[in-house]
């Protein structure tokens, strides 16, 4: 299979890292002034050297937001079905080598945690588990999206790597999107964060957004786990891997991610610490490269910092989420992925966006303009 990882492997890490270090001031004034912009500008914006421009791309990635989005932001929540996990990754709280108490909903505490959702007014979930594919398998996503798609709008998912055939059938069960992070493209330290389990097989996962791309997926998200390695050199590798998915499969919507290591059971500490000026100025250079592409933010941010960037670029939030399964109702105590920022309620979020003069959706436009 042709597949991103053939380009990859001519990528050098150390090379890309000095480019990036390397550009002037010049270099992003040239940029900022282009109508538009490639890959190679998305690593000017994301230099040292366009700190001092932070102003303009903000002001920049506004507009272009809102000429693409309008003044909406679409909320979702996450619905967690376990937290049985077959990997070592040293900064999850799942972690296999976590001693635990595991849990895996059941059908009426799938519903019950649904049910919850759905009182909160949400209509677009993310289903999300541990990589265990003898627990929680594909007949065990196929089971939980039927039950659930009589209640939702659009039903996500952000679980383990799965072959093609597996997605052909998530994609036919009715999935709207599959969010799918690579966590690191520094593949020689890979393996130290994934010591053991299928997530330490680089190329496999490195694959998985052209296994999805062919099996039609409506819509795929990427990220990388800001905190393990050089935020920068990271996200220009990330954003090639988005040009290269947009160019190849078209047909697909694409989202980008921007987890921050949190506090959780058992990890380690941030390897690279990213400021809230960074992750606004990379925020700013992903809309300013791509207005087309859905940027989302979730509660793993301070109330602080979401409040601030609502008119800067950001599409789509993530509202009063629980990060372990059965966190809604079901379980409350059971073991977090990672500790949460952004404890405020729907209601609460829901009527900050309104103060900021936009639109709360609770249903993905795409649809709702399609009259689906």
């Amino acid at each position: 299979m042709n597949s991103y990882s053939n380009i990859f492997e001519q990528e050098d890490w150390d090379s890309l890292k000095a480019s990036i270090y390397h550009k002037t001031s010049e270099d992003v004034l040239r940029v900022l002034r282009k109508s538009r912009k490639d890959i190679h500008d998305f690593a000017t914006l994301l230099s040292p050297a366009a700190e001092s421009f932070l102003e303009e791309m903000a002001r920049q990635s506004m507009v272009l937001t809102q000429q693409r989005f309008g003044k909406t932001i679409q909320l979702y929540a996450p619905l967690y079905l376990s937290n049985e996990c077959q990997n070592i990754c040293t900064y999850c709280g799942f972690s296999m080598d976590n001693k635990i108490k595991r849990k895996t909903l059941s059908d009426s505490e799938l519903l019950l945690e649904a049910f919850a959702l759905k009182s909160m007014g949400i209509n677009h979930v993310l289903l999300v588990s541990g990589e265990a594919n003898k627990i929680v398998d594909t007949a065990y996503f196929l089971n939980a999206i039927a039950l659930l798609k009589p209640h939702f709008a659009q039903i996500s998912i952000e679980v383990q790597p799965l072959d093609l055939a597996d997605y052909q059938l998530l994609q036919q069960a009715g999935v709207h999107a599959v969010l799918v992070y690579q966590e690191t493209y520094h593949q020689e330290v890979y393996k130290e964060y994934h010591p053991k389990g299928k997530k330490s097989n680089f190329k496999y996962r490195l694959e998985t957004p052209d296994r999805i791309g062919q099996a039609g997926i409506h819509k795929m998200g990427l990220g990388v786990l800001l905190g393990l390695e050089d935020w920068r050199v990271d996200s220009v590798l990330n954003a090639k891997h988005i040009d290269y998915l947009q160019k190849k499969y078209w047909q697909s919507r694409y989202s980008v991610s921007f987890p921050r290591l949190r506090p959780a059971e058992g990890i380690i500490e941030p390897n690279f610490i990213m400021e809230d000026k960074h992750l606004l100025q990379l925020i700013c250079a992903y809309r300013i490269w791509n207005p087309d592409l859905e940027i989302s933010l979730s509660t793993r941010e301070s109330e602080r910092f979401r409040n601030h960037v609502v008119p800067l670029g950001v599409s789509t939030m993530s509202a009063a989420s629980k990060t372990n399964p059965g966190g809604y109702v079901v379980d409350p105590q059971s073991l977090e992925q990672f500790e949460i920022s952004d404890e405020r309620s729907m209601e609460a979020i829901r009527d900050m966006i309104k103060g900021h003069g936009y639109d709360p959706v609770m249903k993905d436009w795409d649809q709702v303009y399609s009259g689906v």
